[in-house]
């Protein structure tokens, strides 16, 4: 951010002031200007790719999972976090965009440049009270043992008792829970195999892990394999947010955004705020009032559980989805057939429609947030094996990146699809020209099968710890335990 702040800042880190009036004849960038640019880019990445994924299973280890009191504050701290995250991204895109686009682009830059110090220096004050859970190694290295052992073993068949003669050292040390035998995925369970060539050391554990592994190790890569599949339908479900938020400035273009009588115009960016503004009024009443009632009738700690929570948020995104196409028609017709308001810089037709009509699909997209993306984050962290939280807290971000990768793909589909239709191209830079509204009903069908097989994977999918056999761990620096059956 500081390196940010300079290139806004300093007249020689950015190209000289282009008006109006030089339109045509404006200076670009110099190649260092764009290189000192991009080593800020390249700070900002590095640094959110270690914040990002760590910041909230670091939150979450400061409760304890042992007490009640610290399972109903790990529920909490999820809903809480987005709340103060969406609240700061509100601040973000009205006081700094406006003090960056009216005020100074420098100073626009600075503000955060602070905040995020400041953020630093209260880090480092608190690290001494912080609980902070010691690493064990590269999680993905037990994770790659498992399936290279399975593939040395893939021709051994395995016995009818898994869960009685496989191989199951448990490291005494480990910060895993010891999770009960499942039979999905059994080829994995060759990995475990003991066969002559197999070596086992004085405390249990396997001489080659490349070629044995442990019954635990394999029902965690289990967990992994089994989160997938729900993954993968999270990422046509964020596509909906992602085009949400973009076609909703573009709509908001086209439309009245005056309020009342007088001549202000609000931002057409600014209408996201609607999204955020539903989410940050929803979280409170859900985690003080709904979830607690809810409690009461299910008995479960969240209310509901955690794939509950994200059916409902894939349900609400195909209703974001269905409520957009629904005002776009409105929009497009006022557009076509009443008198318009003027013209936008890129050409198209100012729509009388109130750009006040976009708020109901954005305050439902921020309610589609509240379940499906806060429901798949905690998902995740509780889901994935206990030493691979900080990659459980990077999986919703690679949602996130992959839905806009899959938004790109099907805008452009869409484009060379729809050029040489009888509708003329659905997504032209007018959209009083296009269908967007055609669109909108297309990822309705998308969201509507998303969910289909959503519930199949829901349906099929085991929570960790449970659905199957205890396996009876038999390390010699410890008695031998004997868990119930789950």
């Amino acid at each position: 951010m500081f390196v940010i702040t300079l290139t806004a800042a300093i007249s020689k880190l950015h190209p000289p002031h282009c008006g109006p009036e030089d339109i045509g004849h404006c200076i670009g960038p110099t190649i260092w200007q764009l290189a000192f640019l991009l080593c800020g880019f390249v700070f900002l990445i590095v640094g959110a790719g270690g914040i990002r994924p760590c910041n909230l299973p670091f939150g979450a280890d400061q409760f304890n999972p042992n007490t009640e009191a610290g399972k109903r504050g790990i529920n909490s701290f999820f809903n809480w976090y987005f709340f103060t995250f969406t609240f700061a991204m509100m601040v973000a895109v009205t006081l700094i965009v406006y003090v960056q686009s009216n005020i100074n682009w420098a100073i626009g830059f600075a503000i955060p440049t602070f905040l995020m110090f400041l953020a630093v220096a209260l880090f480092f004050m608190g690290s001494r009270i912080y609980v902070k859970v010691k690493p064990e190694g590269s999680p993905l290295t037990g994770v790659v043992q498992v399936f290279v052992a399975a593939n040395k073993k893939r021709r051994l068949k395995l016995p009818e008792s898994p869960h009685l003669s496989l191989f199951n050292y448990h490291p005494t040390d480990s910060i895993n829970a010891n999770l009960p035998y499942t039979d999905q995925f059994r080829f994995l369970d060759k990995a475990a195999i003991i066969t002559p060539e197999d070596g086992v050391n004085p405390d249990g554990s396997a001489v080659d892990p490349w070629r044995l592994c442990g019954m635990q190790q394999v029902e965690e890569v289990k967990c992994i394999m089994r989160i997938l599949p729900i993954w993968v339908s999270g990422i046509v479900y964020y596509t909906t947010i992602v085009h949400t938020h973009t076609y909703a400035v573009l709509q908001a273009l086209q439309s009245d955004r005056h309020l009342g009588g007088n001549n202000f115009e609000v931002p057409a960016a600014s209408y996201i705020v609607f999204s955020m503004i539903g989410l940050t009024i929803w979280i409170p009443i859900y985690d003080r009032l709904i979830v607690p009632t809810l409690r009461k009738f299910t008995g479960k700690e969240g209310g509901i559980s955690l794939l509950e929570r994200v059916a409902i948020g894939f349900v609400l995104s195909v209703t974001t989805m269905l409520v957009s196409a629904i005002v776009e028609t409105q929009r497009r017709n006022y557009a076509l057939t009443r008198p318009t308001l003027g013209i936008t810089s890129k050409g198209g037709a100012i729509s009388s429609l109130p750009g006040l009509w976009l708020a109901p699909q954005l305050i439902l997209a921020g309610l589609t947030e509240a379940f499906g993306s806060i429901g798949q984050v905690e998902f995740y962290y509780k889901q994935f094996p206990e030493n691979m939280r900080t990659i459980a807290g990077s999986f919703f971000y690679c949602t996130m990146a992959g839905a806009n990768y899959l938004c790109g793909f099907l805008v452009s589909l869409i484009h060379r699809v729809t050029a040489k239709s009888p509708t003329g191209n659905w997504l032209p830079e007018d959209l009083n020209k296009g269908r967007l509204d055609y669109f909108y009903y297309l990822f309705v069908a998308l969201g509507i099968l998303n969910f289909a097989y959503f519930l199949v994977c829901a349906r099929w999918y085991r929570y960790k710890g449970t659905g199957g056999v205890a396996i009876e761990l038999a390390n010699e620096s410890t008695p031998t335990e004997k868990q119930h059956i789950v």
